[in-house]
């Protein structure tokens, strides 16, 4: 099969992969126009794709995501790239290390925790991720930077947000910084919609033996009464408000 030609553009960012991970994957896709997950997996055992595109995204190179079928049925990620149009100039150089000072600086603010979830972690467990996406705003050019603009999350609500953002239309089309500031992902303390969506979220984590027995005994009552379990809590929760309310 002939490679596929790309632009000047396209090659000149994909040159500024430098990750073993993350040139498997661009070589795929400079080989046969896209590569899926179950690729990177058995053709190349690389059992983190996800980790693979950050890295390439990380570069500057203008990454999308769709949804495949595994040969077993199950979905999984399709990559190839975007636009050319999306490489910003030197917005998109390649993002700059975090330190561990910074991360610790993020912690002392909001404490060791996931800030989507709230769910505890070692701090080797979180990430540190920028509010507004990097693909939309890049990095800061200040030498010191802004811990309002960054946020730790674990692996699973990192990868949540990361599929909630691109496949928001701000980010195919508009990719405007101001509209992700004001959404959940960016802002989960004050947010006005969810990926431009009037959607509201609640993220919640049962630890611990007392907390885990409650979560059985709600799961228990959700199934005696025939209900999926989210719709089950939001109808108790939303009794519990009614009754604060004297309603």
């Amino acid at each position: 099969m002939p490679k596929q030609k790309y632009s000047a553009e396209i090659l000149a960012v994909v040159a500024k992969v430098t990750t073993k991970r993350g040139k498997i994957l661009v070589e795929h896709i400079l080989k046969h126009g896209k590569v899926s997950t179950e690729d990177l997996e058995v053709i190349y055992e690389l059992t983190d794709a996800a980790s693979a595109a950050r890295d390439v995204k990380d570069a500057g190179v203008p990454l999308i995501s769709t949804r495949g079928k595994r040969k077993t049925g199950r979905q999984m990620a399709v990559y190839s790239f975007g636009d050319p149009s999306l490489i910003r100039g030197d917005q998109f150089q390649g993002r700059k290390a975090f330190s561990k000072g910074f991360k610790n600086v993020l912690i002392v603010q909001g404490g060791a925790k996931c800030a989507l979830c709230s769910t505890p972690y070692e701090s080797r467990y979180l990430q540190i991720d920028h509010r507004v996406p990097y693909q939309i705003a890049g990095d800061s050019v200040d030498t010191e930077r802004n811990s309002d603009e960054y946020m730790l999350l674990c692996g699973s609500c990192q990868r949540s947000k990361s599929w909630s953002c691109e496949h928001c239309d701000n980010w195919r089309e508009g990719r405007l910084s101001e509209i992700c500031r004001n959404c959940y992902w960016a802002v989960p303390e004050d947010y006005t919609h969810i990926a431009l969506k009037d959607h509201r979220r609640l993220e919640i984590v049962w630890l611990g033996e007392t907390e885990v027995s409650d979560h059985s005994k709600l799961k228990s009552l959700a199934a005696t009464n025939a209900v999926a379990l989210p719709l089950y809590a939001k109808a108790a929760l939303a009794e519990y408000v009614r009754r604060q309310q004297g309603k």
